[in-house]
């Protein structure tokens, strides 16, 4: 692909309207606001978020995961504790979490930290898993290499075989983080790029609202 393809893309935004007179005091509210409407115009996967993350080199990675709750203004996302995510937050818990709904031309930015859910909150989501989703997480080691293909429906096949009848375990390497917020930014598009963004700041146990510059 030339880079002048690239260059030409162009989108003028025209949608919606975003201003600090209209947005909720508490930014968990406003997110609640915005992924309601998201849901309620079928924008696919909603809940589908980059988690950025960063390893002990100071090194960033990012990957998408779904938002499964918010619970006491805290987002919650499940996955397996050994994974390379999962080593990344046991060595640094400041996370940032992006969501994209370009049907809505918004995007939502939350920068804080992570600490595991308790045992007990894994295991009831896990109970509630389709069958086969549950399978699947017992039959991969995130992360881990793998000879091929065939390899993790071999394993698959097996615990499908073993667990035919009867409840399924979670393993107990995987259960759910909770992001705690310290700031939010909330972006609409706008025609020719001056876009709406406003920012939640946490100061002195408030969150204060500030406009941004696009």
């Amino acid at each position: 692909m030339k880079k002048e393809q690239l260059q030409k893309l162009r989108e003028d935004y025209s949608k919606h309207s975003l201003d600090e007179s209209d947005v909720a005091k508490d930014p968990v509210k406003q997110f609640e606001k915005w992924m309601e409407e998201a849901i309620n115009s079928e924008v696919p996967e909603p809940n589908a978020m980059t988690l950025a993350s960063v390893d002990h080199k100071k090194k960033p990675h990012a990957r998408v995961v779904l938002l499964k709750g918010i619970e006491d203004g805290n987002f919650i996302f499940y996955t397996n504790y050994d994974s390379a995510k999962g080593e990344e937050l046991r060595q640094n818990p400041n996370v940032a979490l992006c969501f994209l709904w370009l049907e809505l031309e918004r995007q939502v930015r939350i920068e804080g930290r992570v600490e595991k859910i308790s045992d007990e909150e894994s295991e009831a989501y896990f109970k509630k898993r389709p069958y086969k989703s549950q399978l699947g997480a017992l039959a991969s080691n995130q992360s881990a290499e793998v000879p091929n293909r065939a390899f993790l429906e071999d394993a698959f096949s097996e615990l499908e075989q073993k667990y035919a009848e009867g409840e399924v375990p979670k393993p107990v390497n995987w259960g759910g983080y909770k992001v705690i917020p310290e700031g939010f930014e909330f972006w609409q598009g706008r025609r020719s790029r001056l876009h709406d963004r406003i920012k939640y700041v946490f100061e002195n146990g408030n969150w204060i609202i500030k406009r941004l510059s696009p």
